[in-house]
C-alpha cells in the first residue's frame, strides 16, 4: 500500500526530479502557406508539440530533433533555432505535478516519415500558427504559436 505512494508522491518530490524540457516547433512553408505540426500527447490526446526531458549525449536543440523524430516522424531540413519557452504543469506517473520551463526549437520540415518510434500512439496533424495557438491548452504555448509567423520570416534569411 505505500509503495505505490512512494514511488509516485514522495520520491519525485525527495529527488528533485528535473524540470526543465525541450520542444520541437515542426514548420513548413512561409507566410500564408505556413503550417505548425502538432500530435496529440498519449495520456489525454490533447494537442501539443513534440517534447521530453534532456537527453544525455545531446544539446537541447539535438534533443528537440530526437523526440520530434520520435513522436512525430520528422525529417528535418534545418538545425533547430530556439524561439522561446512556455511553463506548464507536467503530471508525472501518479499525478503530481511538477512546474516545468520548455525551451522552444524551432525546425524546419519538409516532409513527414510514414515509419518513426511512436507511430499509431499519437496522431500528427499540419495547423495554421492560429489553429496551433486555439489547440493548445497551455496559455504561453498559446502566444509562442499566434507569434511565430513573424518569427517564421526572420528565420527563413
Amino acid at each position: 500500500m505505500l509503495g505505490p505512494f512512494w514511488k509516485s508522491y514522495v520520491r519525485p518530490l525527495l529527488g528533485r526530479p528535473a524540470r526543465f524540457q525541450v520542444a520541437a516547433l515542426c514548420h513548413r512553408g512561409q507566410g500564408a502557406d505556413l503550417r505548425i505540426l502538432l500530435i496529440t500527447s498519449r495520456d489525454t490526446g490533447r494537442w501539443v508539440l513534440p517534447k521530453g526531458w534532456p537527453k544525455r549525449g545531446h544539446d537541447a536543440g539535438g534533443t528537440a530533433l530526437e523526440e520530434a523524430w520520435e513522436e512525430a516522424g520528422i525529417k528535418p531540413a534545418g538545425r533547430p533555432r530556439s524561439v522561446g519557452f512556455y511553463s506548464y504543469d507536467k503530471r508525472l506517473d501518479g499525478g503530481l505535478p511538477v512546474p516545468t520551463r520548455v525551451e522552444v526549437f524551432a525546425i524546419p520540415v519538409p516532409s513527414l516519415l510514414e515509419d518513426y518510434p511512436e507511430k499509431g500512439q499519437r496522431r500528427r496533424v499540419w495547423m495554421t500558427p492560429e489553429e496551433a495557438a486555439a489547440a493548445v491548452d497551455e496559455p504561453e504555448l498559446s502566444e509562442l504559436l499566434a507569434a511565430f509567423a513573424e518569427q517564421a520570416e526572420d528565420l527563413a534569411e
